[in-house]
């Protein structure tokens, strides 16, 4: 868990600190099996993947419901992977401390959805979390430039958030290389992500590929492989 920020202001210790220039998979919670959740993720595992997507969404800020801090706890309970925890909600600040208390290792929010993220950003890095920012397709990578200090990773939404099994937005790829141009924060991509597309995300400087739909269509193991393969062979 990260305890110290260094000179850049990075904090020192956690998995978005830790990555390097690694290419990571991380299977996305929304489309397993929630009746058979942690065996779902040890099959992912199993195909290579290092980090576990937890997708919070309040029929609000998105129109889905899906699960909260409590699964969360259970969850990470249950597994012995890094659970990294996407608040799309309104006033995601409420929903900050439990997820904390739930113990997941990284809390990205939606800027759109925030009023202060300065201070949002700084409740998550004061748990012990390390705070990222999902970028909706629209929304610019101008929007969080004066943000960029205060965060361990940026997560670009290749979909419109809110369902899995979306068709994955090519142009996304240029948003990855705009960001690329403006920080060396890792760079995680979440929506449409299978064997075919994760190539051209990580071509366009992309590292954590979230994939939910293509892991869980079929053999969890096999299809997670797949994806991580294909990435870091164009990696």
């Amino acid at each position: 868990m990260p305890v110290a920020a260094d000179s850049g202001g990075r904090w020192a210790l956690g998995f978005w600190g830790e990555l390097g220039d690694r290419i990571v998979g991380a299977p996305s919670i929304l489309a397993a099996d929630f009746a058979n959740l942690a065996e779902d993720v040890r099959r992912a595992q199993r195909g290579g993947a290092e980090l576990v997507h937890f997708d919070a969404m309040d029929n609000q800020f998105v129109p889905n419901l899906t699960v909260g801090p409590v699964v969360a706890a259970s969850l990470v309970e249950a597994i012995d992977l890094p659970v990294d925890a996407h608040l799309m909600v309104d006033s995601p600040d409420n929903l900050i401390p439990p997820f904390i208390e739930a113990g997941v290792a990284s809390i990205s929010v939606q800027p759109e959805a925030v009023t202060h993220l300065h201070r949002t950003l700084t409740m998550i890095r004061a748990g012990g979390c390390e705070a990222g920012v999902a970028l909706n397709p629209t929304t610019p990578p101008e929007f969080i430039e004066w943000a960029l200090p205060y965060l361990d990773y940026v997560l670009v939404m290749t979909v419109n958030p809110g369902f899995g099994g979306q068709s994955f937005i090519p142009e996304m790829a240029d948003k990855v290389r705009r960001l690329k141009e403006m920080t060396d924060l890792p760079i995680q991509v979440d929506g449409g992500i299978t064997a075919e597309t994760a190539p051209i995300m990580v071509g366009a400087g992309a590292q954590v590929l979230v994939a939910g739909s293509a892991v869980y269509k079929g053999d969890a193991e096999v299809e997670m492989r797949k994806i991580i393969d294909a990435a870091r062979g164009a990696g």
